[in-house]
This record gives structure tokens, C-alpha cells and sequence, in this order.
């Protein structure tokens, strides 16, 4: 089954990136990224948006409906 927290945090370490840094760059909270990624807590449309569009992958990929992270992406 998929994990999105694991996903989180891969994409998140792929850039060298502290969850900090992460949460500035998406106008988030550090302590909503920690959560994202323990699996306490899942984000709103609106993360979801900020997360994908930081990455550039779809949010099908952020959400593990595909493998592909350009899937259905505009």
C-alpha cells in the first residue's frame, strides 16, 4: 500500500531540503511537514497544490495513484 508520508519525505531528502526549509519554501509550518511525514496528519488541497508544483510531479503521484510523476500533470 502506498505511504504518502514516505513519499513526502523521499522527495523532501531528494532535494537536500530540511523540513524547515521545506515548510518556508511551500508557505507551510514545520511542525504540518513533520506531521505530513510521521502520517499523524494528511494535507489540504491547498499543500497538496504547493507540494507538486515545488516538485514538479502530479498530485496523482503525490497521492500514489500513479508511478509516473508527470502523470495528468498541465
Amino acid at each position: 500500500m502506498f505511504d504518502f508520508s514516505i513519499n513526502l519525505k523521499s522527495l523532501r531528502q531528494s532535494k537536500n531540503l530540511t523540513q524547515k526549509q521545506l515548510a518556508t519554501k511551500i508557505n507551510a509550518s514545520e511542525r504540518g511537514i513533520q506531521n505530513y511525514e510521521a502520517g499523524v496528519r494528511k494535507p489540504t488541497y491547498d499543500i497538496l497544490i504547493a507540494l507538486a508544483d515545488y516538485f514538479d510531479v502530479s498530485i496523482d503521484y503525490l497521492v500514489g495513484r500513479t508511478d509516473d510523476p508527470n502523470s495528468h500533470k498541465s
